[in-house]
């Protein structure tokens, strides 16, 4: 919305766009070797950007994220 603050610039939706693609490159290699989705949550796999995009509550926590990108690789729905 206009007029409503500071959103992000180029390189914060950049750097965004990489975690996302390493997460779901992690996710992959994970389920490649096998491992359920509870494994995948146990590996913590997104601790190196959980401080400036995790989250433990709210509307979108982190761990629904690796559920989505799982999910979203082995055609869960």
């Amino acid at each position: 919305m206009p007029g409503h603050g500071y959103l992000a610039d180029e390189h914060e939706v950049v750097e965004y766009r990489d975690m996302v693609v390493i997460i779901r490159d992690r996710v992959k290699a994970m389920l490649d070797a096998g491992a359920t989705l509870a494994q995948v949550k146990a590996a913590r796999i997104t601790a190196d950007y959980d401080t400036q995009y995790g989250a433990n509550n709210g509307r979108w926590t982190t761990e629904m994220f690796v559920t989505a990108v799982y999910d979203s690789l082995t055609n869960v729905r």
